[in-house]
């Protein structure tokens, strides 16, 4: 007869730098490779610290201030503001719908033997978010022109890639009793993904597609620097005529919207997760 001290009924954590200590040694490798960045780079830390360039930049930030509150330049800033958010939010939902075609043959369903275009379809995937956001407003300003049309379309095509992955691994991830007590009935593969994988997943993929939202806020205020609307493109235009006020009202106008959609969106998914 054996003690339970003999025979523990759970295996114990491996030492550090144990052989099989596997998160230790990439940590390791991690802070090698962190501090060989340090070395090789040319940071040039004394003079970024000096007093001149300290100087510099309280007379840069002093510009700022005070911000150009006109009524006239007010109500642009407003109009860019709307126009910003709408991109974010259209780009958004175009992307949440072409993600969800491209997740469904992305992914492998429940007692589905092979899937011939997982692979093709993964490959799409990784072309569309690989390319970043600016650089798809670049290309489809040639198609689209100037202005918001062509940073949707950028928004859309970058997170469709995005959002097209993280709803195949959660399609993937489902529980799949459900699915497969219908199969068990003779139901189909299509109504088995409607009534028992998506029902089970849906919340999970409105908050993928709210948290990606919050990034687009963020990337529609910068796609405007390239010619594509919003605030980035009065940003653009204010600071390179060096209107340091107005420069300050746009900041300004950035941060509260995307303070506010943080707070709007952190907020619908703690409410969808209840």
């Amino acid at each position: 007869m054996t003690t339970p001290a003999a025979n523990p009924p759970y295996r114990l954590p491996p030492r550090v730098f144990d052989a099989r200590c596997k998160a230790c040694w990439f940590t390791a490798a991690v802070l090698v490779l962190v501090v060989a960045s340090f070395a090789t780079l040319d940071l040039q830390w004394r003079q970024f610290f000096s007093r001149e360039a300290v100087a510099s930049m309280g007379r840069f930030v002093g510009e700022f201030f005070p911000p150009d509150t006109q009524p006239e330049f007010l109500r642009r800033v407003l109009v860019a503001t709307w126009e910003t958010l709408a991109m974010s939010a259209l780009g958004t939902l175009l992307a949440a719908v072409g993600g969800l075609a491209l997740a469904v043959p992305a992914s492998r369903m429940v007692g589905q033997a092979r899937n011939p275009a997982r692979t093709p379809t993964r490959l799409l995937l990784n072309a569309l978010r690989s390319i970043p956001e600016l650089v798809w407003a670049a290309l489809l300003l040639i198609a689209a022109g100037l202005g918001p049309f062509a940073g949707t379309l950028a928004l859309a095509a970058h997170t469709t890639g995005v959002l097209g992955r993280l709803f195949a691994e959660a399609i993937e991830n489902a529980p799949p009793g459900p699915a497969l007590a219908l199969r068990a009935q003779g139901v189909g593969g299509v109504r088995v993904f409607f009534y028992a994988t998506l029902p089970q997943v849906v919340p999970q993929l409105m908050s993928y597609t709210l948290y990606r939202w919050e990034n687009n806020i963020r990337a529609a205020a910068v796609l405007g620097v390239v010619g594509a609307g919003g605030l980035g493109q009065l940003l653009a235009f204010h600071m390179g005529l060096f209107h340091m006020g107005k420069t300050a009202t746009i900041l300004a106008a950035m941060l509260a919207l995307v303070a506010l959609v943080d707070a709007a969106s952190y907020g619908a998914r703690r409410w969808l997760t209840r």
